[in-house]
């Protein structure tokens, strides 16, 4: 991976928590209401019908929501009363001339307050502040409830061309048919948006891809990504690549935050393929990463890469980050033609310890790539397999996985 262009210091990039709005127009004033912030939290919008069913799971990303009800149909009302009882982030209803018997219904079901529509800022800035004055709101805020995340392993390579994508594809569909016999999924988002080939080398060709997910914006659930998401035998959920190229600067941080946080709160466990050119969006997700493999190989280009890698981490604040040292192609005797670097010489290049070994089988490994399969089907017990083992199982076992 190359530097990015970044400042000296670099600040993780994420979603701040602010006022979202779930209307099915933008009327009133609610044009004005971009760009400004109430009570210090900025404003975002939804615009969806007001009986289609709004996940909870985004709900619980906002501070406060704020969710159209439609007096005159009982279907409306009703998604209300459900999210209510779902979700922990405090509601508004917001409802067009609302009758009192309906207000003080929205409130029994859980409204904190029942606004005016059209909205206007005024309206908004008081409804909010006396929200969150609430007594149980502000104990909510100081003690964040636990939502259950699936855990973020990252793929990052020292340079292209060393084979870490076959290892993050090979490998996430071992860990992911382990689990499946646990009765958990796994899912691989191949984010190396410009020549990123993990599902043609799992012998998918899914229509849709990562990009689908990133365009979506705030249509962004768990039923799109599954339906972008193409399903390997192993039970691996798949999330292609762009078929064309495209600038790394074409989508951004949020962008790629929103992508990795529904598949996070949809699945166990999501593997990242990563670039190998750095992105201000690849070192927001380092940020976020329960498990960081740093990828590389025996020549002395790879570790002069990695040595420089691990030199950005530390500069940007991130040097603390769960990164675990995966040596790839290790040639386990030296043969006529192999290369004289020892892990030994990794650990003293680097100035850390080598986690992981990867065998050199090129004929195994060629051989599964070019026919689109799990490593098994070309040789059983082989020895990349029992490598790739070995990372699964301890990967499990950090997580606290029980198999």
């Amino acid at each position: 991976m190359d530097q990015p262009n970044v400042g000296s210091t670099f600040r993780p990039q994420g979603i701040e928590a602010g006022v979202h709005l779930y209307l099915s127009s933008a009327e009133g004033d609610i044009g004005a209401l971009f760009g400004q912030r109430v009570c210090g939290l900025p404003i975002t919008l939804s615009l969806c019908p007001v009986t289609e069913w709004i996940d909870a799971a985004d709900v619980a990303a906002s501070a406060v929501a704020v969710v159209q009800v439609d007096a005159d149909s009982p279907a409306s009302i009703k998604r209300f009363e459900k999210l209510a009882e779902m979700s922990r982030t405090p509601l508004i209803a917001a409802t067009y001339e609302p009758p009192l018997a309906l207000v003080r219904s929205l409130l029994k079901s859980g409204a904190h307050d029942v606004v005016p529509l059209p909205l206007t800022l005024e309206e908004l800035e008081a409804s909010v502040t006396q929200v969150r004055a609430e007594p149980e709101v502000q104990a909510a805020t100081t003690t964040p409830a636990r939502t259950a995340h699936g855990k973020l392993v990252l793929f990052i390579k020292s340079r292209g061309g060393i084979g870490a994508t076959a290892i993050a594809s090979q490998l996430a569909c071992r860990y992911a048919a382990a689990e499946a016999r646990a009765h958990r999924e796994a899912c691989l988002i191949d984010l190396d948006i410009q020549f990123g080939d993990a599902a043609f080398q799992l012998g998918l060709h899914p229509r849709l891809s990562v990009c689908d997910l990133v365009e979506a914006g705030a249509r962004l659930d768990g039923q799109l990504l599954r339906s972008v998401a193409a399903v390997h035998p192993s039970g691996l959920n798949v999330v292609a690549a762009p078929g064309q190229l495209m600038p790394l600067d074409a989508v951004s941080s949020d962008q790629v935050i929103a992508v990795i946080d529904r598949a996070t709160r949809e699945f166990g466990t999501v593997f990242v393929d990563l670039p190998a050119n750095w992105t201000n969006w690849s070192l927001s997700l380092i940020a976020r990463a329960d498990k960081i493999l740093l990828v590389t190989e025996l020549s002395v280009a790879a570790l002069n890469r990695a040595r420089r890698q691990l030199d950005l981490l530390s500069e940007q604040d991130l040097g603390k980050v769960p990164l675990q040292l995966v040596v790839n192609r290790n040639v386990r005797k030296l043969l006529g033609g192999g290369s004289a670097i020892k892990l030994a010489d990794v650990e003293q290049a680097l100035g850390r310890a080598v986690d992981f070994t990867v065998t050199d089988d090129p004929e195994v490994l060629a051989a599964a790539i070019e026919r689109g399969v799990p490593l098994d089907e070309i040789r059983r017990k082989s020895a990349i397999g029992k490598d790739l083992d070995t990372i699964s199982a301890a990967l499990a076992a950090d997580f606290g996985l029980e198999r």
